[in-house]
């Protein structure tokens, strides 16, 4: 079944599960009532009929023949055994009990007497006060609440028709409903499933473009338009990458294999100098294939890390150290700032991965006599490292990316500053698996900051 049809059937379940609940409940409800109705009326006439006995009675003369005639036709009417008693326990007056009995027989017995019940006999002793003083006592035997006359069989009948009825109706509201509701919901589903079964047959400019008052729905839509971009940027890096090292591996076996031919046909000796060029030229190849491990080594940056105490500020002081002859090289300075005496508790080999990484990406960037300033601060709950440069720069629109992997900002695709676009991205993934945090401040010509925080 697709989603509109489980959705309108689960609403539709849903309503009819609950109106039945409902009106099972409402239907006890009303029959326990109306027959709390029936015996407040049948006590409240005997009541009312005691009284007209006490009213009729007379101290001299007792009861008369019209009061005996009227007590008959109440009885009658009402649907009432009657029996007054005097003091002595004898009895005044009495109906015809078979009178009531063969009655009500009969209208169990009628064909239109639908769930009437023939119910149970019942019989109310009270006493009668004349004046204060008992002048004996009345009888008054009736059938219950459950011989409910045609009336009452009627109005139940109807009630329940009525309910019957108004379910019904509501199952057809909420079918209309719930298919409204599911359309509404699945709708927008069924688009975001189409734009991603187009992603996956591999066109990436697909986008989700729904408005939907939905929470989890606009989310959801956010989130496949994210994983879209995400993956067109992988795939641009990815072919950029492929073109870049195609370009830079081609370039130096294009050499030796020129050099190598010159050699075979003779044009060239085989001197020390040519050898020498051969060797620089592998050695660029076999940095290239280093880097090329690099991209493997960023799918576990942040895993297995070894944390031990150790005092950061030395080993950042002796990472500074093994670049200066590198800086004095290019007549450049690297100026050390650090806090003494900072311990922390974090993986050693990899703060100290992140600091050649920052360091010699600055020095790549700084022209002859530039500087590089490294400074380690000691904060509350963190550490913070700092290393900023007076170098070339990164423009505005592509800070956001420089730790992608795999990119390279245009002024970097130089042979003299080339790379594979990872190293940011790699110190980006081991600051991360520290639970740490990275920035990066910089505009064109003026250098760049890239700050550091750790948890220490």
């Amino acid at each position: 079944m697709n989603l509109v049809k489980n959705l309108s059937l689960g609403f539709l379940l849903t309503i009819l599960i609950s109106i039945s609940i409902t009106g099972f409940i409402s239907n006890h409800m009303i029959d326990k009532k109306f027959d709390q109705y029936l015996m407040d009326e049948h006590k409240t006439k005997a009541l009312k009929f005691k009284s007209l006995v006490t009213e009729l009675y007379n101290e001299e003369e007792g009861f008369s023949e019209s009061d005996f005639s009227e007590i008959h036709r109440f009885a009658m009417l009402e649907d009432f055994y009657i029996q007054v008693l005097n003091n002595n326990g004898e009895k005044i007056i009495e109906t015809d009990i078979m009178n009531i009995h063969h009655k009500k027989m009969m209208e169990f017995m009628m064909p239109d007497s639908g769930k009437m019940k023939l119910g149970e006999y019942i019989e109310e002793s009270y006493e009668l006060i004349s004046n204060g003083e008992s002048i004996g006592k009345i009888i008054i035997g009736y059938y219950g609440t459950a011989n409910l006359t045609p009336g009452g069989v009627e109005f139940k009948t109807t009630l329940n028709r009525s309910f019957f009825i108004s379910v019904f109706i509501a199952l057809i509201i909420g079918l209309c409903i719930s298919i409204i509701i599911a359309k509404k919901i699945a709708t927008p589903l069924m688009k975001i499933i189409k734009i991603s079964n187009e992603m996956r047959k591999g066109n990436l400019e697909a986008r989700v473009n729904i408005k939907s008052n939905t929470k989890e729905i606009g989310e959801l839509s956010n989130s496949i338009n994210y994983l879209a971009e995400t993956l067109q940027k992988e795939d641009k890096l990815r072919k950029r990458l492929t073109a870049d090292m195609a370009h830079e591996i081609r370039t130096p076996l294009t050499n030796v294999k020129t050099h190598i031919e010159a050699l075979i046909d003779g044009i060239f000796e085989p001197t020390k100098e040519r050898f020498e060029s051969f060797y620089e030229e592998i050695e660029r190849l076999i940095k290239l294939v280093e880097k090329l491990r690099d991209i493997a080594k960023l799918e576990e940056a942040n895993l297995h890390l070894s944390k031990t105490e150790y005092n950061l500020s030395k080993d950042i002081e002796k990472v500074i150290d093994s670049f200066k002859p590198m800086f004095k090289k290019k007549d450049a300075q690297i100026i050390s700032l650090i806090d003494q005496e900072v311990y922390v508790i974090l993986d050693r080999d990899k703060l100290k991965q992140i600091m050649y990484n920052l360091i010699s990406n600055a020095y790549k960037f700084i022209e002859k006599k530039g500087k590089v300033e490294v400074s380690l601060k000691e904060e509350k709950e963190n550490i913070v490292i700092e290393v900023k440069d007076d170098g070339i720069g990164i423009s505005e629109h592509e800070i956001p990316y420089i730790f992608e992997r795999f990119y390279r900002s245009d002024t970097s695709r130089s042979k003299k500053t080339g790379g594979t676009g990872i190293g940011l991205t790699i110190t980006k993934a081991l600051i991360d698996a520290h639970k740490g945090s990275i920035e990066v401040t910089s505009k064109r010509g003026q250098g760049s900051i890239f700050t550091v925080k750790i948890p220490k």
